[in-house]
């Protein structure tokens, strides 16, 4: 059971943490006053999330008290099991609220979605994943904009690279995706009407940040420029607008044709290059020191299967937290809420356990 006095301890930083957000010198700094901010923020979320759980909890008192009492024993009996019933939920938001918070998590996102095995029916599939997520953005106050875009010839992507924005926890959010995604269906060029597996490959990355201090060298880039390429329109084959840079010390290769505009076209094939090498960097640092991902977050081996949607079945299937839902057409239709809270849930309990490891 979690402990009042705990809370109040946890809680007992705010005060202080509201004098330094007024503070000039704090708020003067950018990385500092966001570190504030942060941690502010997060002990407003245990404050919030432990008056319901403790109130929950005198109230369960109260009414037991009153079932002795023969003029409210009637009403106390109706009420204790709508207030019990909430309980578990509050202690589950209280425990979630508790363990720390990730500083990338409210990061823009970076999702790159490549088709795999399958050929053009794997490239329709990626063009599936890309409509499904952009329209829970859509749903759910988020924006995306593509960065860049390969088509495929019948209407998919072999590659397409997106930004999520606004909301809360765009990278928070859409983290789990990363990895293997399999879908089992028969294709719009199958002429027999047999079922083909097909596949594709999401990469989640958090969008590069002042705070990273990252300071790239001219010297270091290779920027090519060429025409754009797509699916026709005036202007799009005759103006070299279309950018692709090199980061020649990592070999990682960034590109961008999605605006006309040369210069936009160069700041966010940067944008995207600086997020993948701030994550090879990472991933260089968790070898070192051996660091083992024990949850979803970040979630580890891209080339891990993840996910399958078997169409024929409707039925979408989690194979990291054994989750079945028979509601595949809902879910391509950008209806994700219920397979997130499930993978929140799940991460949840992962982390507290590793926690309470590790105390």
């Amino acid at each position: 059971m979690i402990d009042r006095d705990v809370i109040q301890n946890y809680l007992s930083a705010l005060p202080q943490l509201e004098e330094q957000m007024a503070d000039p010198v704090v708020t003067g700094d950018r990385r500092r006053y966001g570190e504030v901010l942060r941690e502010h923020t997060r002990l407003k979320k245990i404050e919030t999330a432990s008056t319901r759980f403790f109130g929950l909890q005198e109230e369960i008192a109260a009414a037991k008290e009153l079932l002795a009492d023969p003029d409210m024993a009637e009403m106390a009996q109706e009420e204790l099991p709508l207030l019990e019933a909430q309980l578990p939920e509050a202690e589950q938001k209280l425990t979630e609220s508790l363990l720390p918070v990730d500083p990338l998590d409210s990061r823009n996102a970076m999702i790159e979605i490549r088709a795999g095995t399958g050929g053009d029916e794997a490239a329709l599939f990626a063009a599936d994943l890309f409509r499904m997520y952009t329209r829970w953005c859509e749903a759910n106050g988020y924006k995306a904009a593509v960065m860049d875009a390969s088509p495929s010839e019948l209407g998919g992507y072999k590659e397409i690279v997106l930004s999520v924005s606004g909301g809360e926890t765009p990278y928070g959010r859409f983290r789990f995706e990363s990895g293997g995604h399999r879908v089992q269906r028969v294709p719009v060029t199958e002429a027999q009407g047999r079922i083909h597996t097909s596949a594709a490959t999401v990469i989640v990355l958090p969008e590069a940040d002042e705070e990273d201090d990252l300071v790239i060298p001219e010297s270091e880039l290779r920027i090519d420029i060429f025409c754009a390429g797509g699916h026709g329109g005036q202007g799009v084959n005759t103006t070299y607008s279309a950018i692709r840079i090199t980061h020649l010390p990592t070999g990682l290769v960034a590109q961008c044709q999605d605006e006309r505009s040369q210069h936009r076209n160069k700041e966010k094939a940067l944008a995207v290059l600086k997020s993948r090498i701030l994550d090879a960097r990472r991933q260089e640092e968790e070898a070192k020191v051996g660091a083992t991902r024990l949850t979803l977050r970040g979630s580890g081996d891209r080339s891990q299967r993840i996910r399958t949607y078997n169409f024929p079945q409707n039925r979408l299937t989690d194979h990291r937290i054994n989750l079945t839902l028979y509601s595949l057409d809902r879910v391509m239709e950008g209806e994700l809420n219920e397979l997130f809270a499930q993978m929140d849930a799940f991460d949840v309990k992962q982390r507290f356990e590793a926690a309470l490891e590790n105390k």
